[in-house]
């Protein structure tokens, strides 16, 4: 037996076998599933689109209804199949794909009973970041880890920087809401915040604006801060992102199959997908 390859231990051959054809996607019938996968997440979306529009259901509803059912109990076989060949079915009930699966289903089964939960089976679109498995697509996964792990470690700063943006706004604001009155547009102190904010981001919607020479003035200095600001939350993460880029790769375990990366070091399975990992 080769003892670099990784699969599930202690498990039955069918079991094995099914492991192998919904777990992995470097096998020929593992490929094949994926992309079954893929197009019938893409078909449900669809249906439960479609069936919002009112003229589309009243004429094909119960085509719709039926084809949702349809979806719904071949997603739940194959939510139970991972479940029964996962070597840790607890681990993947309860990682981050397998809460997905689980709610991809739900919503139909709720619907029975409240009809209003019906629109959420839309969730089956984050099923969609499966398709990193057939496309081979482990260094955008591994690049989303390590921004991922960046934000964390920034955190922190960048809370501090987000309290200096409030006081920032709030000061801003209250100077447009004393040189500018009532009939310019300025009501209030929140309203003129609230100014401050979409000018400073430089989104500028256009529904308040101000008319005095004062008030072009300060709000020409705010939008020319808003451009400086924009680059220090990105200098933040940029910087940590290079410094985790060493630990990342050489104290991390990588899972073969879903790329998983935030394992400790003494684990043996994947807590995502519940491979078996070195």
């Amino acid at each position: 037996m080769n003892k670099n390859k990784k699969e599930p231990v202690n498990q039955k051959p069918w079991k094995k076998k099914v492991y192998e054809i919904i777990f992995e996607s470097d096998t020929f019938y593992g490929k094949i599933f994926d992309e079954i996968l893929l197009v019938m997440i893409l078909i449900s979306i669809a249906v439960v689109m479609l069936e919002s529009i009112a003229d589309v259901r009243a004429v094909y509803g119960t085509h719709l209804n039926r084809a949702e059912w349809f979806f719904t109990l071949a997603f739940s076989v194959e939510y139970i199949l991972r479940i029964i060949s996962a070597p840790k079915p607890k681990d993947y009930i309860f990682s981050f794909l397998g809460v997905v699966d689980f709610l991809a289903i739900i919503p139909t089964y709720i619907a029975v009973v409240l009809p209003e939960a019906q629109p959420f089976i839309v969730i089956r679109g984050i099923r969609l970041l499966r398709i990193y498995r057939i496309l081979k697509l482990y260094r955008f996964i591994r690049a989303g880890h390590l921004l991922l792990l960046a934000l964390r470690n920034s955190m922190r700063k960048i809370l501090i920087f987000m309290m200096f943006i409030l006081i920032l706004v709030i000061m801003l604001g209250s100077i447009m809401y004393v040189v500018e009155d009532a009939d310019n547009g300025f009501y209030s102190i929140p309203l003129s915040i609230y100014w401050a904010v979409i000018t400073l981001t430089t989104v500028g919607y256009g529904d308040i604006v101000p008319v005095t020479d004062l008030g072009k003035f300060i709000a020409t200095f705010i939008m020319l801060l808003g451009y400086s600001i924009i680059a220090i939350p990105t200098g933040i993460v940029s910087v940590e992102i290079s410094r985790s880029v060493g630990d990342r790769y050489h104290k991390k375990k990588f899972c073969r199959y879903c790329d998983e990366a935030f394992h400790e070091p003494e684990a043996n399975f994947c807590k995502t997908c519940g491979a078996r990992i070195e």
